[in-house]
């Protein structure tokens, strides 16, 4: 067996080094058109900002590794130029020495990613605008960061600071790219302002959670300007950038990063006759094979479905791109490997936060029509809170309200977020409910958890609100009930909720005759524990009443800009 494989990133270089442990007699060839294989490009903001300072830490392996461990064919600086689905051949181009030949396959494997973005915008190939996608991106922006700007007509002996180091950035996009250039443009000493077309920060978050990143990045110094498109680049008398939006705002810069999202690489798929899906990407079934039984795709470049939802979808990470280019060695192999899905769990550090999500979104479910669902916000600590250091960990869960099924997960920390992120991820791969991340069994120990961890919090929350326990209501949905907080004065004096009766918690009971029976009551607190208390004395006292979820902490961002 003769297997092709276009890519040695991630999917490719997987399926590679799988199928040769599976087969050792197959004839496997590599074919890259960048200088590297197997590299980490997930660390190529890192490399930017100086935390991963060594070039050749990002190389998982290299050419030499292929060959001398794998026996495997790789090529590098090799480009695929023409495909005949028809002759099952395909045309290489050296792109050192422009030299074509012609390869033929048994199966060929397609794993081209998806391209950066660069609308044709006026002046978007001027100097010092870059995209972020491979090892020399990441060197060519290391290299203008780190040389010397000399002023026109100045020089070493004029007594003025004529090496200027580039001191302002914009980015452009505020996807995970986007932020964690921002980041780590910042650890370099630039002042950022970061541009965005959409209304929020992180499309794939909701918009209250997108909110909080928002904030949490402004208290760090960075400038964020959403709701407002790029329509071009100048350049200045001084030789700095400009980047003008489309509200007619001109942002000084000396580097811009794009990273306004990525598009599947598709034209070999084109050249080879295979079926795209609609939203782009090329189509694959379960196994990863395309219309084509011969040609298999995996990675960015490949339409996936929705684990949750069992929507097409374009989820370019590389997580699932390693595994299906695991599961593509596996059915060349004749084994019965299949693809479950993605459902776009993903993590991204914002300073000293970490945002990270998993599973279906509220916005995602409401565009399909989807209203068999409900949802709570929690603010649980990282760990006991008794032991020091314990973080709030801002918490939105998702979940079926016919049967409790978990359906998505966000979460915004400075502590233990990856912790439970995973233990939600892995709940909703297994096709656990509510009710099952009550029973879970997670490690405790006061410097890491609680002996009611977050998660087995939002299993009890949710499972409170599914069995009648606590009715909830939702700050955007309050309809008109009547408003009681029941948190103490002092409290209400620092942030009042206009037109809310308070009797604070303590006195509850006994001013139960000071509320109309005839209306339901909405309850408040700071977090929506006290007004879960208060929500069962009203409740057992024949009151209709509801908790409002999250309490003060979510109107906040619910709400509030």
């Amino acid at each position: 067996m003769k297997v092709i494989i276009v890519g040695g990133v991630a999917g490719g270089a997987s399926c590679a080094a799988r199928l040769r442990r599976l087969d050792e007699k197959a004839e496997i060839i590599i074919v890259e058109r960048g200088p590297y294989v197997s590299y980490a490009n997930c660390g190529l903001p890192y490399h930017v900002g100086g935390t991963i300072e060594q070039e050749a830490s990002l190389l998982v392996a290299t050419e030499q590794t292929f060959r001398v461990v794998f026996n495997i064919d790789c090529r590098t600086n090799c480009e695929v130029v023409g495909v005949s689905a028809g002759n099952k051949t395909v045309e290489l181009r050296n792109n050192l020495t422009g030299e074509i030949t012609t390869e033929s396959y048994d199966k060929l494997v397609l794993s081209p990613g998806a391209s950066p973005i660069r609308p044709p915008l006026p002046g978007i190939d001027l100097p010092g605008i870059f995209s972020v996608r491979t090892v020399p991106d990441a060197r060519n922006i290391r290299e203008w960061l780190e040389r010397d700007l000399v002023r026109s007509g100045m020089n070493e002996y004029s007594g003025i600071d004529t090496l200027s180091k580039p001191r302002k950035a914009v980015v452009v996009g505020g996807g995970f790219i986007g932020l964690e250039m921002v980041e780590n443009l910042m650890h370099r000493g630039l002042g950022v302002t970061l541009v965005e077309k959409l209304n929020q920060v992180m499309p794939p978050l909701d918009p209250e959670m997108a909110r909080l990143v928002k904030r949490y990045m402004q208290k760090r110094g960075v400038k964020v300007e959403l709701s407002d498109g790029v329509a071009g680049f100048r350049q200045t008398a001084d030789g700095t950038l400009e980047v003008l939006t489309e509200s007619g705002k001109a942002h000084p810069a000396h580097i811009v990063i794009l990273a306004i999202g990525v598009r599947p690489e598709t034209a070999l798929a084109k050249m080879a006759g295979l079926e795209l899906g609609q939203r782009g990407g090329i189509r694959v079934d379960e196994h990863m094979r395309t219309s084509d039984a011969d040609i298999y795709a995996v990675g960015d470049a490949v339409e996936v479905k929705d684990f949750v939802t069992g929507q097409w979808s374009l989820i370019p990470l590389a997580g699932p791109a390693n595994r299906q280019g695991r599961i593509v060695a596996d059915v060349l192999c004749g084994r019965n490997s299949c693809y479950r899905g993605t459902q776009g769990t993903s993590i991204c550090q914002v300073f000293d936060a970490t945002i990270a999500q998993t599973g279906a979104s509220e916005k995602l479910l409401t565009m399909l029509g989807d209203t068999d669902f409900e949802k709570i916000y929690l603010y649980p600590n990282s760990h006991a809170g008794y032991y020091p250091g314990a973080k709030l960990l801002v918490t939105k869960v998702i979940f079926r309200k016919s049967n409790g099924l978990l359906m998505g997960a966000q979460m915004l920390g400075e502590d233990g977020v990856p912790k439970r992120m995973d233990s939600f991820a892995m709940a909703i791969q297994m096709g656990c409910t509510i009710y099952d991340l009550e029973e879970s069994e997670l490690t405790y120990a006061p410097p890491y958890g609680s002996a009611k961890d977050p998660v087995n919090f939002a299993g009890m929350v949710a499972a409170d609100v599914l069995r009648g326990d606590m009715p909830i209501a939702h700050w955007n949905a309050l309809g008109d009930g009547i408003l009681l907080d029941v948190r103490n004065p002092q409290e209400i004096a620092v942030e009042a909720v206009p037109g809310a009766v308070n009797i604070p918690l303590p006195q509850l009971r006994a001013r139960l005759s000071e509320l109309p029976a005839d209306r339901e009551i909405l309850v408040i607190c700071r977090s929506a524990q006290r007004a879960y208390f208060a929500t069962r004395i009203l409740l057992q006292n024949g009151f209709k009443a509801r908790n409002i979820s999250g309490g003060m902490m979510s109107r906040s961002h619910i709400l509030q800009d």
